[in-house]
């Protein structure tokens, strides 16, 4: 069913807002796709906090413009699937990855991330990222490192200086 002038505004509208929020955006053509597995693919996203949606590409490019993600419009061609991560800059290449390897049909055409339109190829890349939680307990896990060696060999000294009080009582 075709738009009018006032529901492609407010289409444009929804989607520049969450384009103006967004962390990451991945475009997908979902040529082949049933209702049911898009389905599946719309229950996902809102799982991961994921805003997808369907939207005619001179909607997009009109909703993009301004945004970090302006720099995609040359690729938005053909039905395309609009994901945007809006908590964890990897949610959506992650959400789009992960569906592509078992659905053939989803294929990743373009990929917005810092300002910067990046090659498809960079999907998985993308949605190895480890999540804000996953990055703090990376950096807590290095933190906590050199703290546990200090303890390990104060342990151990302490050890060792018993063994020696130990054997010069002895003597």
């Amino acid at each position: 069913m075709a738009l009018n002038l006032d529901g492609k505004k407010v289409v444009v509208d929804e989607v520049a807002r969450y384009a103006a929020k967004a962390l990451s955006v991945v475009a997908a053509e979902y040529r082949g796709l049933t209702v049911a597995e898009l389905t599946a693919l719309r229950v996902k996203a809102k799982e991961m906090d994921v805003y997808l949606r369907v939207v005619k590409n001179t909607l997009a490019k009109r909703a993009i413009a301004g945004t970090a993600f302006e720099c995609m419009q040359d690729g938005l061609k053909g039905p395309l699937i609009i994901a945007f991560s809006m908590e964890a800059p990897s949610a959506a290449a992650r959400l789009i990855n992960d569906f592509a390897k078992t659905n053939d049909k989803l294929i990743a055409k373009v990929i917005g991330f810092d300002g910067q339109s990046l090659d498809v190829s960079e999907l998985a890349r993308l949605a190895s990222m480890p999540t804000r939680d996953e990055g703090i307990g990376l950096i807590m896990a290095v933190m906590k490192a050199p703290v546990g060696k200090l303890v390990r060999t104060l342990v151990a000294f302490k050890d060792q200086m018993q063994e020696s009080t130990t054997k010069t009582a002895e003597a």
